[in-house]
């Protein structure tokens, strides 16, 4: 009959190979899971244009921001609130008016904060490849009227139609051709019309 060893058994390390091995992999896992929250997360550009169907508290606070389908009745957004008084005035009329015609206003964007036009600005020219083309579509925010809260854009086509045929008996009109959701009040427009529209921002000598 043998006898069993009664020597303890060597005791097994980690090799330092496979310490490096476990921390690479741990390392890996981490990036993964970060890159998987961060692609499930709105961009800046989502926020801001409501791709991901709201705005973040700060953008929508103090920029002027606006959520799909907000009312010109709306007080509880900045974009709205921040408008000339006259204005919304006005806008708010129409909009009771139109309604009866079974056409409701939207108004995607209003009184916007200085931070937020640049901020649009700087898109606009990264979209348009330069500054002088992106000012067709984008005042700066010392010459813009929606940082003073005098224009407001106009959703959506119907709303835009009616505006364009019964605006002026509420002095509301349309000030650039190549925009035709942007409505600025003009009083002597309820007795004379519109005035002749600019082509363009650039045609406006306001913007100078």
């Amino acid at each position: 009959m043998s006898q069993l060893s009664t020597r303890p058994e060597p005791r097994r390390t980690i090799r330092p190979y496979a310490v490096v091995l476990i921390v690479v992999t741990a390392a890996i896992i981490g990036i993964l899971a970060s890159r998987s929250v961060l692609s499930s997360a709105p961009s800046i550009a989502d926020v801001v244009h409501g791709d991901n169907g709201h705005k973040s508290d700060a953008t929508t606070a103090n920029g002027g921001a606006l959520p799909d389908r907000a009312k010109v009745f709306d007080d509880r957004y900045p974009g709205v609130a921040n408008l000339d008084p006259k204005l919304r005035k006005a806008l708010r009329k129409a909009a009771k008016d139109a309604a009866d015609d079974g056409v409701e206003f939207y108004v995607n964007s209003g009184w916007r904060s200085p931070a937020y036009q640049e901020r649009l600005l700087r898109e606009a020219v990264s979209k348009y490849g330069s500054q002088e083309e992106a000012s067709r579509w984008v005042a700066t925010p010392d010459k813009s009227s929606h940082v003073s809260g005098h224009a407001v854009d106009i959703g959506h086509a119907d709303a835009k139609a009616w505006l364009s045929e019964h605006g002026a008996r509420y002095g509301l009109c349309q000030i650039y051709r190549n925009e035709p959701w942007h409505y600025e009040l003009r009083p002597r427009a309820v007795e004379n019309g519109c005035p002749r529209m600019y082509a363009d921002p650039t045609r406006d000598p306001r913007m100078r």
